[in-house]
């Protein structure tokens, strides 16, 4: 029972992120908003909002059907023109820096609850302009839900000019490299905190369980994996690095002990497949969308050496940050270490950005004094030898390439 909570639990968290989960959500509280206000039609509300406050209701049959009528056909228009606007955006961001971030783009929270906004008023508005009778007297006329219409209106239009500047906001280059550092860095603080320096045991004879789906490793539960493997009295290795892609039959996990069929399946279940990554699961997709953002503004196309330099200055803060993290995560309980799970070794990700950055900057003597400048930062904040190593390894490559390319002596003094 408790499994089948969490998966059901982990499937909510999974379809908040895609477009269609807020404005389907909210959507449908406008139905029952409207038929809250049937409700509240039988028992006379709006016969009192009459006598009380005739200012505020509309009494006439004509004049509440045009009012409706105006509001369904005005907010179609508006979902219109910010569905286009944000696929224009979406396409100029996709073009001048990276596709792996329109993901992000489109799971904007906010944004979907603006277009689920306008689908709420625009069904609430069809509800309320359908119950109006032909012959409508004063007391049988939804007054009170008209107003309300008109409440839901105004709400539409402050949310309208909202997206406006929301969407033009989110779309600058500035704010969405801080928004991808501001994300990894609070990943990377909670792996740092629960990190461990013990060692793990040899696991060169263990037992290998093999994956039953394929698709990108996007997150693994492992504290409810180390309650099973303590559960079973044994140890878990789990193999493949997250956010790597996952080929039905490839390794998956170790165990120090054999298992049952039941046990094995229990321990799959924790394992969360997709068909795309996000930076809140694993922070290695920031280093990734830095550098192509860099890549992107020194291509030909492009040449934008101001934006580079930015996401250089975002991609030092982060491996000085993940130079603090050991290369393997460890979860303990009761003080001992049932589940270690492999990271990307900082090494690797040292090579693979630098490699990259190396091949588009090295002939921009700028672009390569800021590299030079990451490299020597970090290599000042760390203290594990391995990383130091590997941070030196980098700047001798950096400054061969640099000298192989530059052929301006000047330019060659300032390195």
């Amino acid at each position: 029972m408790k499994d089948k909570t969490i998966q059901f639990f982990r499937l909510i968290y999974r379809l908040k992120d895609k477009i269609a989960f807020y404005p389907s959500l909210i959507g449908f509280l406008g139905c029952l908003v409207a038929y809250l206000m049937f409700y509240l039609e039988k028992l006379g509300v709006s016969k009192h909002l009459l006598e009380f406050i005739p200012e505020l209701a509309i009494n006439n049959t004509d004049t509440a059907r045009a009012l409706l009528t105006t509001f369904i056909a005005g907010l179609i228009s508006i979902m219109v023109f910010s569905f286009s606007m944000v696929m224009i955006l979406l396409s100029q961001a996709s073009s001048n820096f990276s596709p792996r971030l329109l993901p992000g783009l489109i799971s904007n929270t906010r944004h979907q609850i603006v277009l689920g906004l306008y689908l709420a008023t625009i069904i609430y508005c069809i509800f309320i302009l359908v119950s109006i009778e032909p012959n409508s007297n004063k007391y049988q006329l939804p007054a009170f839900s008209i107003l309300f219409a008109i409440l839901f209106m105004l709400n539409c239009l402050a949310a309208f000019i909202y997206f406006i500047h929301s969407i033009s906001q989110e779309i600058q280059i500035s704010n969405i490299m801080e928004k991808i550092f501001n994300t990894s860095k609070k990943r990377l603080e909670v792996l740092i905190e629960n990190d461990d320096t013990r060692t793990f045991d040899d696991t060169s004879n263990w037992k290998v369980y093999t994956s039953n789906v394929c698709g990108y490793l996007q997150n693994v539960s492992i504290k409810d994996i180390a309650e099973i493997a303590d559960k079973v009295n044994a140890k878990i290795e789990i193999t493949p690095v997250k956010g790597s892609f996952i080929l039905v039959k490839d390794d998956l996990f170790k165990a120090s002990e054999a298992l049952n069929e039941e046990q094995v399946d229990s321990i799959l279940r924790h394992f969360e497949f997709t068909k795309s990554e996000m930076i809140e699961d694993n922070y290695v997709l920031a280093f990734k969308q830095l550098t192509e953002i860099a890549l992107k503004a020194m291509s030909p196309g492009v040449n934008d050496p101001g934006t580079a330099i930015n996401a250089i200055d975002y991609l030092t803060q982060l491996f000085v940050i993940r130079a603090k993290k050991n290369d393997v995560t460890y979860c303990l309980v009761n003080n001992e270490i049932k589940v270690s799970m492999s990271t990307v070794n900082f090494k690797l990700l040292l090579f693979q950005v630098m490699a990259a950055l190396r091949t588009y900057c090295k002939h921009d003597i700028i672009l390569v004094q800021k590299l030079l400048a990451m490299l020597y930062n970090v290599k000042k904040n760390c203290k594990n030898n391995t990383y130091t190593e590997a941070l030196s390894k980098e700047i001798e490559e950096l400054k061969k390439d640099a000298k192989s390319t530059i052929k301006n002596n000047r330019d060659l003094s300032f390195l």
